[in-house]
């Protein structure tokens, strides 16, 4: 697991290619001091294994899925990567919860200045677009960020100077792929309303909600049900 807060911008030392997977080496500094074979470490956003490392680089290896659903493919030797290493027992939790697991990929579409801020408005494919919400999270490249608006197929972005300065972001314009994360606790979320809403046999289930709810001045009101088939006509469910 992984906060969406970058460590350190690597530069990728060499990619060796196999017939379906690939091998990356990787320069960086602050993420390699007590890293171990078998750790785990997000490369823009990807949770990979470390497989060799010295004192200034590390390895890890790509396979044919990752390589299909991320943009590792499309990295050459020189290229700037986000780097984190996985979260431990105890470490504070500033971003939002990120399993490296990537959801799809997005293509810059559109950016520009707002005083000092950069604002970014990236696509999202169906799979992503479905949990983005303003003001949520969202994780792109590995970076933690808060979604500002949303459309039905991208979302925006904000950008500090500081994100702008120590991620890739900054290096990207329009055109850049990157690859995308949507929040774990949307994806739950559905899936727990999901299983409620066809239940064991296929059946439609009700939300159980309180008989009766207080009312501004604290009496209590009847309530009617909520049940997940409203929610699915009113569109908050598919």
């Amino acid at each position: 697991m992984f906060t969406g807060l970058v460590e350190e911008m690597g530069r990728v030392h060499s990619i060796r290619h196999g017939s379906r997977s690939a091998r990356l080496t990787i320069k960086a500094d602050v993420i390699l001091p007590g890293v171990k074979l078998g750790d785990s470490i997000a490369v823009n956003g990807v949770c990979l294994t470390v497989t060799e490392f010295n004192a200034s680089t590390f390895a890890v290896d790509v396979m044919a899925e990752t390589l299909k659903r991320t943009n590792l493919g499309c990295l050459v030797p020189g290229d700037r990567v986000n780097l984190e290493r996985a979260l431990r027992v105890g470490d504070r939790l500033g971003g939002h919860i990120v399993s490296g697991h990537i959801d799809g990929v997005g293509r810059i579409l559109r950016e520009e200045k707002q005083d000092i801020a950069r604002i970014i408005e990236i696509s999202a494919p169906p799979g992503v677009a479905r949990y983005t919400i303003e003001k949520g999270s969202i994780t792109v490249d590995g970076i933690s960020l808060t979604i500002v608006s949303v459309t039905d197929h991208s979302f925006t972005l904000s950008l500090i100077p500081h994100t702008a300065k120590m991620t890739t972001l900054g290096f990207k314009g329009v055109g850049d792929t990157v690859n995308l994360e949507a929040d774990i606790i949307g994806k739950y979320v559905e899936r727990l309303l999901s299983r409620g809403r066809r239940g064991e046999f296929g059946e439609i289930n009700e939300v159980q909600t309180d008989s009766h709810l207080p009312d501004a001045t604290g009496s209590t009101v009847a309530g009617g049900g909520l049940t997940l088939e409203m929610l699915v006509k009113s569109g908050f469910l598919e």
